[in-house]
């Protein structure tokens, strides 16, 4: 079992930034080095969505579109943390933004966090 706990999210303004933090803990045997780490991110009334994907060595990422040059994913394996750097934020980027950690066939969610964008 592996627990997920986010936090950094709130209320910024347009064109402002925040960072989210995921931190991950588990059972005895737990690697979170072996683990792909993600942030979904789902606003009312739609899908939860892919942001951003980083592989368990780190060594690739990829991102949705939308977030493309504004967001950066990364994660500190020793310290069983993976960040979200979030930048140049929209209005549209309001969401509650949740991490996730997949070892296939394995897929852990945490509670998520709200972040709000408005002036």
């Amino acid at each position: 079992q592996v627990q997920l706990v986010e936090s950094g999210g709130g209320l910024v303004q347009p064109g402002g930034s925040l960072r989210l933090s995921c931190a991950a803990s588990g059972v005895s045997g737990f690697t979170f080095s072996y683990y792909t780490m993600s942030w979904y991110r789902q606003s009312p009334g739609k899908e939860r969505e892919l942001v951003a994907r980083i592989t368990s060595a780190g060594g690739s990422t990829n991102y949705a579109d939308s977030v493309k040059g504004r967001f950066t994913i990364s994660r500190d394996n020793a310290k069983k943390l993976v960040y979200l750097q979030m930048n140049s934020l929209k209005p549209e980027d309001t969401a509650v933004y949740y991490c996730k950690a997949s070892l296939v066939p394995l897929n852990y969610w945490g509670q998520g966090t709200q972040v709000t964008v408005s002036a």
